[in-house]
């Protein structure tokens, strides 16, 4: 008798341990929800310390919360994004992209979550007064972004491509190009780093920003449109991004 309790009460133990060990397993595999930038583009992403930080960085992780999996971040070259999604190596490209036909070719958009401007960084002193004047000048962009496949429709114009926004405005200082064109938010920082220069008044162009996803993975679409249109509802999206760009700058 006494061996037969015995027995029975380390099956009891080892079960317990069994029953104990799955719960914690399941628990610590939450999905991961890989995403693609290029952690060169404030306020939407970029690095503190070690850390991706910004609107995109922050938005994303909310959406993993909301999908109950775990965000990852993966930082790259601009124009590498869309191939990673296509590959499988990501599975969302958020990074101030907009949506554009020739992307929409390869990717899949979610709903838009931001509403953007390219605009044009000049010297204090430049002739150039908006994209009119453009025409027949050397002009730097980010290598893969809008300002890029935009830039090539300036007449005359000689499009220099940089891998980093900075690198482009760099330029513009040292006096090797004529003009920058890139998106508004990422302007204003470069500007504000960086004497004697300006943004014109003009836009060279509106657009508006969402995330890319596989063509053939629309289950994911369409629960990040969801988890948005529940960020939205709640507010949460507004707070993200004001958190970043204060309502007198937009």
């Amino acid at each position: 008798m006494k061996m037969k309790k015995v027995v029975s009460l380390v099956l009891a133990a080892v079960c317990a341990l069994s029953l104990a060990a799955c719960g914690s397993k399941e628990d610590s595999e939450k999905e991961t929800l890989v995403m693609a930038t290029n952690a060169e583009f404030p306020p939407y992403e970029y690095y503190e310390g070690d850390e991706v930080v910004g609107i995109d960085a922050e938005i994303a992780a909310a959406i993993a919360e909301e999908l109950g999996m775990e965000l990852k971040i993966e930082d790259m070259a601009f124009d590498s994004i869309i191939p990673a999604i296509t590959s499988g190596k990501a599975d969302m490209g958020a990074a101030g992209m907009t949506v554009t036909p020739d992307r929409e070719e390869n990717v899949n958009f979610t709903d838009t979550y931001a509403h953007a401007t390219q605009v044009i960084i000049v010297k204090e002193d430049s002739t150039i007064a908006g994209p009119d004047d453009l025409v027949g000048k050397t002009v730097g962009v980010q290598l893969g972004t809008t300002g890029d496949i935009y830039a090539d429709d300036i007449e005359d114009a000689t499009v220099e491509r940089y891998n980093k926004g900075f690198e482009a405005v760099q330029a513009l200082t040292q006096d090797k190009i004529d003009a920058v064109v890139i998106d508004g938010e990422p302007a204003k920082e470069f500007v504000k780093d960086a004497e004697g220069l300006k943004i014109l008044d003009e836009a060279f162009t509106e657009e508006d920003y969402a995330i890319a996803v596989a063509k053939d993975n629309t289950e994911l679409l369409d629960k990040i449109n969801d988890a948005l249109a529940s960020l939205k509802e709640s507010g949460k999206l507004d707070e993200i991004v004001a958190k970043y760009i204060s309502a007198d700058e937009e």
